[in-house]
């Protein structure tokens, strides 16, 4: 039996609402300044890989395009159903507006009008990874460069637990197959002097 395909799921470089604080959700803002050194930095981290997919919003696509450049593969393939979990009425805002908006939900872990529960983001990021296996074959590797809203919710149902919160750059290998999906390594590919820590999806 031939082994699984290997997928390494990363968050993508900082966006300019990490940088500010804002949630984004489905909204498409693009890497900061710092966020493109992350990015070109990164690939230095990395071995080779047989593809490179990415989620279609900006701030992951830019990211797996210029880590793909530095690593001579691509082109970078787009799914949508690697994009960010809705945050609904959230996103745009900064956690003091939220506050004022919505007293009490970020303390109580209330969630908005249009936020996209785990099961949805389960099930369609689940789907966007089994195509990306089947599209390796078995035994290929893959680097595939999506949100922190999705990396966690992948691996809350593996009962996986990460200490701390998800870096941009962060994220985890994972082992995809027929019938097979197991969770890896946790990895990091930034140095310590630039890794960003955004508390918002």
């Amino acid at each position: 039996m031939s082994d699984p395909s290997r997928l390494l799921v990363v968050r993508h470089g900082q966006s300019t609402w990490n940088a500010e604080g804002r949630w984004q959700g489905t909204e498409n803002p693009p890497l900061s300044t710092l966020g493109v050194r992350q990015a070109r930095h990164a690939a230095q981290h990395l071995g080779p890989f047989d593809a490179v997919v990415a989620s279609d919003l900006e701030r992951a696509f830019v990211t797996a395009t210029i880590l793909a450049e530095e690593l001579g593969i691509g082109p970078v393939q787009t799914d949508p159903d690697l994009r960010e979990r809705s945050a609904g009425e959230y996103q745009g805002l900064t956690r003091h507006e939220i506050e004022e908006r919505f007293p009490g939900y970020l303390a109580e872990g209330l969630r908005p009008p249009g936020w996209e529960e785990d099961d949805g983001v389960l099930e369609r990021a689940a789907g966007a990874l089994a195509r990306v296996a089947l599209s390796v074959g078995p035994d290929g590797t893959a680097l595939v460069v999506t949100h922190g809203g999705v990396i966690h919710t992948l691996e809350r149902a593996l009962g996986l637990r990460r200490e701390q919160r998800l870096a941009n750059l962060g994220g985890r290998w994972f082992t995809v197959g027929p019938g097979h999906f197991g969770g890896g390594e946790d990895v990091l590919l930034v140095d310590e002097d630039e890794v960003t820590v955004p508390r918002q999806l």
